[in-house]
């Protein structure tokens, strides 16, 4: 157990109502959640003391115990300070023997749900999904519409499943808590009330659109807008795209997965573009221009110098992809492949043996005599 004040780590005030604490929780657990922070240590000590000061505060009685005695309320697996009942007050009302035992003992084993009442409205679930698009796509940014298989809040309802559209009444059997005990001899056992499913309120006379869920199934278009210079395997969180709540829940989010498709021509890393691109024998040796296709759409005429060398690497600034939330560009790099001249006429092949024989001078292949100077040598010793 932490020892730091639970309303710090939650950065909220003491008077905090509870959809502040709600909201302050799901912000801070979307910020340091393990998925988001892989092998960061501090972030995954800082997402488990979220959650153990959210599981105190988000319940009414465990809060006031909090409130009056602090983390002494909860010492010792919920036995704190001089108060047999770790700091948790009942009361003993006109409930019975059986009352009172029961929601001691409930609290004892750390549940204390007696009488703090059940979450009515549930948040919708979260959806993911995959979404694959093209380098020239990611360079410029993408405005997609995509449909999702969801359901969505009944309108006739309101999402609370009744028929006049309003709260439903509170569960007989569990008195909205959402909770019943059973006794079995000396034990009390607490279990979800089976009537209401937890929820602590009984729909009587459900919504004929919904059937009473407070939702409808059906297929939803969303549109995504993809920024321009966005990175594969990109996580997009779109805020209440998800399933419908129910009895008047939040939304749940929606999670795009960017996967960026391969492209025939270049390579990617973060900026930076890469490609290879085949010259003559004769281009490599004499000098010239070729061009070759943007990502952008344009094209650039790369200048190519005497001499170049096969797996030379010529850099054009700026060409290559966009940068988020930034005006600048990454460079492309341009590998040269000489390609040596295959199925060639008779005329061709004249001229090539002619260019070999008066080429006897080493001194306009420099690499290769520097090769065979040091073969030469290794014969020699």
């Amino acid at each position: 157990m932490t020892e730091r004040d639970y309303y710090e780590i939650l950065e909220v005030s003491k008077t905090a109502s509870g959809d502040e604490i709600k909201k302050a929780f799901h912000r801070l657990a979307l910020k340091y959640h393990p998925d988001r922070n892989p092998g960061n240590k501090d972030a995954e000590s800082k997402f488990k003391e979220i959650n153990e000061a959210y599981e105190v505060l988000k319940d009414e009685q465990k809060r006031a115990a909090y409130d009056r005695y602090g983390h002494q309320a909860f010492a010792n697996g919920g036995m704190g300070g001089g108060n047999p009942f770790g700091g948790f007050e009942f009361n003993f009302g006109a409930g019975g023997f059986s009352d009172i035992f029961s929601q001691v003992f409930s609290d004892f084993m750390g549940g204390g749900r007696a009488g703090s009442g059940a979450a009515y409205a549930q948040p919708g679930a979260d959806i993911r999904y995959n979404m694959e698009i093209s380098l020239e796509e990611a360079f410029s940014g993408v405005e997609k519409e995509i449909k999702i298989p969801s359901s969505v809040t009944c309108e006739k309802c309101h999402g609370h499943g009744t028929k006049d559209g309003k709260e439903a009444p509170v569960c007989p059997h569990c008195k909205g808590t959402g909770q019943i005990h059973l006794q079995k001899g000396f034990f009390v056992v607490e279990q979800t009330c089976p009537h209401c499913q937890g929820t602590g309120r009984m729909v009587t006379d459900p919504c004929p659109d919904c059937k009473g869920n407070g939702f409808i199934r059906q297929e939803k278009t969303i549109k995504v807008k993809i920024p321009a210079g966005i990175e594969d395997q990109t996580r997009m969180r779109i805020p209440g795209g998800g399933e419908a709540g129910t009895r008047g829940g939040e939304n749940g989010d929606l999670y795009v997965f960017i996967s960026v498709k391969d492209h025939p021509l270049y390579s990617r890393e973060s900026a930076n573009l890469y490609t290879r691109v085949p010259i003559s024998m004769c281009c490599a040796a004499l000098g010239g221009k070729i061009e070759i296709p943007s990502i952008d759409g344009e094209k650039i005429e790369l200048s190519i110098a005497p001499g170049s060398q096969n797996d030379q690497v010529v850099k054009v600034k700026g060409q290559g992809m966009t940068m988020m939330r930034s005006k600048g560009r990454g460079d492309l790099f341009v590998k040269l492949r000489v390609e040596t001249p295959v199925n060639l006429s008779a005329k061709q092949k004249e001229l090539l043996e002619e260019f070999r024989s008066i080429s006897q001078d080493e001194s306009c292949q420099p690499e290769s005599k520097s090769f065979f100077d040091k073969v030469k040598d290794l014969f020699v010793a």
